[in-house]
């Protein structure tokens, strides 16, 4: 197990390996499909393996991987959200990337978007997914106002009852008068 995290770390998802079989001798180029890994120890419990022809051309979904620093995050405190994570390319078993850059500076505002256009596309690999398909955009901060006292006196007297606050001031001015008399 611990030679395939290897392989695979240094590899990337849409590796093309030759896989030997014992006792037959041949060998068979295969691409990783799928790993199903323990969900505690994320270690790799089963393996899915597909047999490919390299001179055919398969369609995978790709990862889309950020580089660069983006204005509108770093000076102003937006949030990049990810419209799409994956898109899907075309290409031939050996020539499938791992992921697809885009580079986020082009993020300058709140309301700039990227799409699947400004994606770095490699040769020999042809771009199936819209490229007018957005893929990533930066959403501003949410801040939460304080409301101000003066509001909150002036709620606080409106949220109680009407008979309660006529009630309040007349005991009021009742103790007043008192206490004016007996001096």
């Amino acid at each position: 197990m611990h030679e395939f995290e290897l392989f695979h770390r240094h590899s990337g998802r849409h590796a093309v390996v030759d896989l030997t079989i014992t006792g037959d001798g041949t060998s068979k180029p295969v691409l990783l499909q799928t790993i199903q890994e323990h969900p505690i120890s994320r270690l790799p419990i089963h393996v899915d393996l597909l047999v490919v022809n390299l001179q055919e051309e398969m369609t995978v979904d790709v990862p889309v991987v950020t580089v660069g620093e983006s204005a509108a995050i770093d000076k102003m405190g937006g949030v990049l959200l990810h419209l799409h994570d994956r898109v899907m390319v075309r290409a031939k078993p050996d020539d499938l990337p791992s992921s697809l850059e885009i580079d986020i500076t082009g993020l300058e505002t709140f309301e700039s978007v990227l799409h699947v256009s400004d994606l770095r596309i490699p040769s020999g690999v042809t771009l199936v997914t819209d490229s007018a398909e957005p893929l990533l955009r930066v959403q501003p901060p949410r801040i939460e106002e304080e409301p101000v006292a003066a509001e909150v006196e002036e709620g606080a007297e409106e949220a109680a009852p009407e008979g309660e606050q006529a009630g309040e001031s007349s005991t009021a001015e009742a103790g007043e008068q008192e206490e004016s008399s007996e001096s």
